[in-house]
């Protein structure tokens, strides 16, 4: 459906051709396929059915246009079948295994999502650009317009100064680069802590304290829709703005869980009133107290400071046990998240419910040392009821009632080998903490707390579905304020 005639950049008739002309338009594209030759494409690709067949689907588009430069095709590997490590969605874990491999044989190693459009020809002219011989990391650069808390506060003095790449656009590493981060890797392994945002941190760990490249930025690496009038120069585009496989699913499909407690019934339900609750069919407050004027459920756990995993735990038992077995999926959200139920029911289009699917923002903790990923549950979780069956006919449960649940159930689900599905359209903090020209290629399904904003205004602003302008099912501009 994205294939693209690599060969007709011109558009004159073969036939017309003299003969000299032919002869050199034939060493360009031999050329170009030793080029191509030289590209590792890596999909950042997820096990689950809807986004592994996408990912082959960019597989076959990519083979496809190499096939008609020649018989030199390169290599395409998909993230979730070279998955040897828990973590390889994190890149450098893999790099070893990259240098090992194509060390001495290959050029780049070309890193995309499923939803990256790739015109082949056009990406092997731009890094041919870059001598290959030397240390490149390139990509369209995103930088912080403030410090945020989602990257630890870095470069608070001036963060513009620290570009880290879109990887809607795609990215690239040369061969040397490679080389030296496997070595360094050999020396010093990865520590054991958080992944928050990969991009951002893999950038920093390039980048080395200064002693490293920075990224540098590639204006053929783009994620402007493919039917843009803007993308005539670019290698790569982007398509996905919010996906839709037919028809939304049924309101009364989504049962939703709100967690809140005592202290927060009297500022953060009203804004959850006010907002997004009219968009959910089914949806139940669970708290520490009953009030019967919002009203809220007391699941009998008393509230904690810290993680609420025994709260958690006890909604999944309860959407087991007392929703309709129609039901097929539950939504488990924080008193200050702030959720378009509309779009998720549009994005839910695209799962089996069949399967367990555990989906939402995903984090990884000590990955490179074989930890787990989690879905981070200020953005919201959601949970196939085939998930939660799995997971509740299991042993694994709290180790305290204060853990942290999200971290929780993505040990559980690890452990029973349920990879955890990401989507990058819930956000665990504000649409003020991430790159405007990141969110630019989005159509959000969450952002998370009411600090510092108005979140009534944010919900209105970015997620309420009468800002919901779309045409053809492509997303046009909306009328965003600096939030």
């Amino acid at each position: 459906a994205f294939a693209v005639n690599v060969v007709s950049e011109g558009a004159e008739d073969e036939t017309e051709l003299p003969l000299l002309q032919k002869s050199e338009k034939s060493r360009t594209i031999s050329k170009i396929g030793r080029e191509l030759k030289g590209i590792v494409f890596v999909i950042q690709s997820q096990s689950n059915s809807f986004h592994s067949k996408r990912a082959e689907d960019l597989k076959r588009d990519i083979l496809k246009q190499a096939e008609e430069l020649g018989k030199e095709l390169p290599t395409v590997l998909l993230i979730h079948q070279i998955d040897r490590h828990e973590g390889a969605w994190t890149i450098l874990p893999l790099m070893r295994d990259f240098s090992v491999t194509y060390g001495k044989n290959s050029s780049w190693i070309f890193f995309c999502e499923e939803d990256t459009r790739i015109q082949v020809v056009k990406l092997a002219r731009t890094l041919g650009r870059f001598d290959k011989s030397k240390e490149w990391f390139l990509g369209k650069a995103l930088y912080d317009e403030e410090s945020t808390i989602i990257h630890h506060y870095a470069f608070a003095e001036n963060p513009t100064v620290f570009k880290f790449p879109d990887f809607a656009a795609g990215w690239a590493l040369s061969i040397p680069l490679v080389n030296k981060l496997a070595k360094k890797l050999k020396s010093e392994p990865l520590k054991s802590d958080f992944t928050i945002d990969l991009k951002h941190e893999i950038a920093l760990y390039i980048w080395q304290k200064g002693e490293g490249p920075h990224l540098t930025p590639v204006p053929e690496f783009c994620t402007d829709d493919v039917t843009s009038y803007k993308v005539d120069h670019c290698a790569t585009t982007f398509s996905n703005f919010l996906p839709l496989c037919g028809e939304p699913v049924n309101k009364e499909d989504v049962f939703v869980a709100v967690k809140t407690c005592r202290k927060f019934h009297g500022d953060r339900i009203p804004v959850v009133k006010k907002t997004w609750e009219r968009e959910a069919a089914l949806i139940e407050y669970y708290s520490d107290y009953a009030d019967v004027t919002i009203p809220t459920i007391d699941l009998g756990i008393p509230n904690t400071d810290r993680g609420h995993c025994g709260k958690t735990f006890a909604i999944l038992e309860r959407f087991l046990n007392h929703t309709s077995p129609r039901t097929p999926w539950l939504v488990v959200v924080d008193d200050d998240t702030l959720i378009s139920i509309f779009r998720l029911r549009k994005l839910l289009s695209c799962y089996d419910p069949n399967e367990p699917v555990f989906l939402g923002e995903r984090y990884g903790y000590g990955l490179g040392t074989g930890g787990y990923s989690y879905i981070t549950g200020g953005g919201g979780m959601v949970f196939s009821r085939t998930a939660v069956q799995k997971l509740l006919a299991s042993k694994c449960r709290c180790y305290s009632m204060d853990a942290p649940d999200d971290m929780v159930l993505g040990m559980c689900f690890s452990g029973l080998g349920i990879p955890i599905t990401h989507s990058p359209l819930f956000h665990q903090a504000r649409p003020m903490d991430y790159p405007k020209d990141y969110l630019s290629h989005q159509i959000p399904v969450s952002f998370h707390k009411h600090w510092n904003i108005d979140p009534v205004k944010v919900y209105f602003t970015w997620l309420a579905p009468s800002t919901e302008e779309s045409h053809n099912g492509k997303k046009v501009g909306y009328n965003r304020e600096d939030l």
